[in-house]
């Protein structure tokens, strides 16, 4: 890989990690303060409309923002079409949710849901104003900018979020929390972005971005449905408290799993896109992030897994035990993601957005069982099926993609075991701490600390290509923040 490729992507990939951080990072933290002062089932009232705003986010993308993101000629009418385009579906979509909060409170049998979602709806509109100026920062891998907007919207509304739950406002207080974010999000994107619209609208352009997007669109929305539609059976057939857990579980697991695959899929897709016409370049660029972010992905979800009930205690409370069953079965399929992220990108970067459709929905086939699990057994029983159902779809990415760049899933797996195989060597060894008498407060500090040594330890004596690139960007960054400090 070019030098400059690779700093531009090591920069993306340093700045996308920082910008997480502060805005789920943050968020997550705020989270922690609100889940002492909130309940589970305030927690699972929100949950119960995530899906609905969720399916309609997806739609007023519709796939827009990547298709601008691949085409290398993108001009001013391209980009104006779209943004009129994604205003216009936003209020069409929030007008319909509006319209139909009575019959979802119904549904859910939750009356406190019609209004609530008559007003977390605005955050569709607010959205769909910050689509345009986010994705010409992600097309230029500038994501410091970005960085910076995330770190004022989430410190702002945490503070927002804070204050109305110390005010006994319930539920009121996440719905808070969320709106003043996305507005102070979209508002910054706006000052700190020099693009503005033109009063303008290609039909041309419309039909060649849709061309693509659109199956995007569709297969986006089948992906957004599955992720969302397990909130749905909890709902629905399980109590809010019981959804509130799962909600909290689901919230952990992000911060690794969805976080990371944020990063790889923001930074990755303009990347690769850049050299998608030379075959050498491209496969040697894949396999090298690949290897990097399983190592990472596999150390964090693994002894996620290991320390979840000290973790969970400590943080939120023993009122959120049941959380954690939950969260270490998530960890399982939540450390697949990034991989499923990559491979389905390959597809994007190759223009073959009609096969990323076909294989959205044999997968969504498959992934009908463990909602039936859920539906008839058990939540954990649904959560177990998801892992058998997560590694069934690696397969299938994997091998679609292995066409596009000559990289067959059987040279993928190689590739990551062994960081696969030492992150769940070190995560046994933690878990097994937890075996002891050791109060929390100790035991957490002890497992983290005896998991990063083991790990150092075993990466130094195999020098796996990944780990050393991996411990060279950590060190170059340490003595950047130290070269800081002393001047």
């Amino acid at each position: 890989m070019p030098e400059s490729l690779k700093n531009k992507t090591v920069k993306g990939v340093g700045w996308s990690f920082v910008d997480n951080i502060a805005n789920s990072g943050i968020t997550f933290l705020v989270g922690l303060v609100l889940a002492r002062l909130l309940t589970p089932a305030e927690y699972g009232i929100m949950a119960m409309i995530t899906i609905f705003i969720a399916i309609s986010t997806s739609i007023v993308d519709s796939g827009f923002s990547n298709a601008l993101i691949r085409k290398q000629d993108a001009g001013r009418v391209d980009y104006s079409t779209v943004f009129f385009f994604n205003l216009g579906v936003s209020a069409v979509l929030y007008a319909v949710l509006y319209v139909g909060a009575p019959g979802i409170a119904v549904f859910f049998k939750e009356p406190l849901l019609r209004d609530v979602m008559r007003v977390i709806g605005w955050v569709l509109i607010i959205n769909a104003l910050a689509i345009i100026p986010r994705t010409l920062f992600v097309k230029a891998v500038n994501f410091k900018t970005q960085t910076k907007v995330s770190l004022i919207a989430s410190l702002s509304s945490g503070a927002v979020g804070i204050g109305m739950a110390l005010g006994g406002m319930g539920v009121w207080s996440l719905v808070g929390q969320q709106l003043s974010r996305q507005l102070m999000n979209t508002v910054f994107l706006w000052v700190y972005g020099k693009w503005r619209p033109s009063l303008e609208f290609s039909v041309r352009s419309f039909k060649e971005l849709f061309g693509f997007g659109s199956k995007l669109l569709l297969s986006g929305l089948l992906s957004t449905v599955f992720q969302e539609i397990y909130a749905l059976v909890i709902g629905r057939f399980y109590t809010s408290a019981q959804l509130g857990q799962y909600t909290r579980a689901q919230q952990f697991n992000t911060i690794f799993s969805s976080n990371l695959t944020a990063v790889v899929q923001r930074v990755s897709y303009p990347v690769l896109s850049c050299i998608q016409d030379e075959p050498a370049r491209l496969k040697e660029a894949y396999r090298r992030v690949i290897k990097v972010t399983m190592l990472v992905t596999f150390a964090c979800m693994l002894g996620l897994a290991a320390v979840a009930k000290p973790l969970i205690v400590l943080l939120i409370g023993e009122k959120w035990l049941p959380a954690v069953g939950f969260l270490q079965i998530m960890c399982f399929y939540g450390m697949l993601y990034p991989l499923h992220s990559l491979n389905l990108n390959m597809l994007q970067v190759k223009g073959r957005s009609d096969l990323f459709l076909r294989l959205e929905v044999v997968k969504k086939i498959i992934a009908v069982g463990p909602l039936m699990l859920g539906v008839f057994v058990s939540i954990k029983w649904m959560l177990a099926g998801s892992v058998v159902t997560s590694f069934v779809a690696y397969f299938l990415n994997s091998y679609y993609s292995a066409d596009l760049v000559d990289y067959p899933t059987r040279e993928q797996i190689t590739d990551w075991l062994p960081t696969f195989l030492v992150s769940l060597l070190v995560s046994a060894a933690m878990w097994s701490l937890s075996l002891t008498a050791l109060p929390y407060p100790l035991l957490l500090p002890l497992q983290c600390v005896a998991g990063l040594a083991l790990a150092i330890l075993i990466y130094e004596r195999l020098r796996l290509p990944e780990y050393m690139e991996v411990r060279q960007l950590a060190l170059s960054a340490f003595r950047r923040l130290g070269g800081r400090k002393r001047a």
